[in-house]
């Protein structure tokens, strides 16, 4: 029986393109001055300096935020430059630059499933700010009510089996009865090594590999009679 919903965003609950084509580009072309104008902002030194222990030399503040624009055209999965990130698009959504991408299929689905008593998770490799930031801030209002909790990267990286061992852990429930959903097949192999129930979303026509999951073209085709 599922007791609770793990899911990722890009590509799930969300459109890879809001990602890589709306909030990449925004905070790649602000990163430089943001870092500049909060360089001496307590939880912003905090996030630079994590970013000079990972590249193991002093760094000036510019030379900083070229590493991580860097990292960004790299698509790093480095928590500081994560975090940072989720700094910048906190002023794209207040400004009303954009609204965070939410699947129609995924809002109606997840308030069903709450409504059921399952409890619904986030493991993203954007920061927890983030997620919180595109969930409260989408055309169908803020969503973030309907979620108990929220990880990433910090918990540990996406595609190893330790880090849904943990997010179980957190949880407080038995993997086998925790679902997670997600297009990246390295993810779900990951969750399912670790004893989750997995889904794997196909949206849009997008190549989804060999068939060692269940599929699903959208929230409305997922099975949770598991």
């Amino acid at each position: 029986m599922i007791r609770a919903i793990l899911t990722d965003i890009e590509g799930t609950t969300s459109s890879i393109s809001f990602v890589k084509d709306k909030l990449f580009p925004y905070s790649r072309a602000r990163m430089m001055d943001f870092v500049i104008r909060h360089a001496e902002d307590p939880d912003v030194v905090k996030l630079l300096d994590e970013v000079r222990a990972l590249c193991g030399k002093e760094l000036s503040t510019a030379q900083v935020a070229e590493r991580l624009l860097h990292w960004i055209d790299e698509d790093r999965k480095s928590a500081p430059l994560k975090a940072l990130q989720g700094m910048i698009w906190e002023e794209g959504y207040r400004n009303g630059d954009f609204c965070g991408h939410i699947y129609e299929d995924a809002v109606r689905k997840l308030k069903e499933w709450k409504a059921q008593g399952i409890d619904l998770y986030v493991f993203s490799s954007g920061s927890v700010h983030a997620q919180k930031l595109l969930f409260g801030h989408t055309e169908y209002g803020d969503l973030t009510p309907l979620f108990s909790g929220y990880f990433d990267t910090r918990t540990g990286a996406k595609q190893e089996a330790d880090s849904y061992r943990e997010i179980a852990r957190r949880i407080g429930l038995p993997p086998v009865s925790i679902l997670f959903l997600s297009d990246t097949l390295g993810e779900l192999d990951a969750a399912r090594s670790a004893g989750f129930l997995t889904c794997q979303l196909v949206r849009e026509g997008a190549d989804s590999g060999p068939a060692v999951h269940d599929r699903a073209a959208d929230f409305d085709a997922i099975n949770t009679s598991l």
